[in-house]
């Protein structure tokens, strides 16, 4: 994979036009194929967004109630994938979520957050312990964990993001920088000296 190419997504699953077609018949059989197949990527999406299981749980309840109502609305433009509707359908029902929350914590913004760098690397090898990812990222407040998600792991763009959550380019350069640098201090073990011997 080239260094610049986006990450490739959980929901990144080649679905056959002959499944879709079926699922748009009404084929019992089929959306529980596609349900099967989508459970995964869409509750660890938001899983990822809303840091909470049950929450979770409802994202997935309406998004896979959205893709039963709605999937004769997914038309293959200019071949856009299957699973990319679906992820967009997933992400919406996870940030509209967000938005109702009125607890959820204000993101991580500073005076100036359009002359910050932007923070694109990834967050560090520890984060493979997917129990202690997810200890860090319930930390972060909830727009900024989803900045880093959408951003890292499922490959949209600032532009893309900004968009999504009706924000500037700069508001989601900026959340993701901030975002990246506290996990990153989340995930780090603390330093200790050295023991010094006489």
């Amino acid at each position: 994979m080239p260094a610049n190419a986006p990450p490739a997504s959980a929901f990144a699953i080649d679905v056959p036009a002959a499944l879709l077609a079926r699922a748009r018949n009404g084929d019992r059989a089929a959306f529980e194929q596609l349900y099967r197949w989508f459970e995964r990527p869409v509750f660890t999406l938001a899983l990822r967004m809303c840091g909470d299981r049950e929450e979770a749980a409802e994202v997935l309840q309406e998004t896979m109630l959205k893709l039963f109502r709605r999937i004769g609305d997914y038309r293959a433009v200019d071949g856009a994938p299957f699973w990319g509707w679906l992820r967009q359908v997933a992400v919406n029902e996870a940030l509209m979520r967000l938005r109702r929350d009125k607890a959820a914590g204000p993101p991580l913004e500073l005076p100036g957050e359009d002359l910050l760098p932007d923070d694109v690397a990834p967050p560090p090898a520890a984060a493979v312990d997917a129990a202690a990812l997810q200890r860090a990222l319930a930390a972060l407040p909830p727009m900024t964990r989803s900045v880093l998600w959408l951003y890292h792991a499922e490959g949209y763009t600032h532009d893309e993001i900004a968009a999504l959550m009706q924000r500037t380019t700069s508001f989601s350069k900026s959340q993701l920088a901030r975002g990246s640098r506290r996990l990153r201090a989340l995930l780090e073990p603390e330093t200790r000296p050295e023991p010094t011997h006489a």
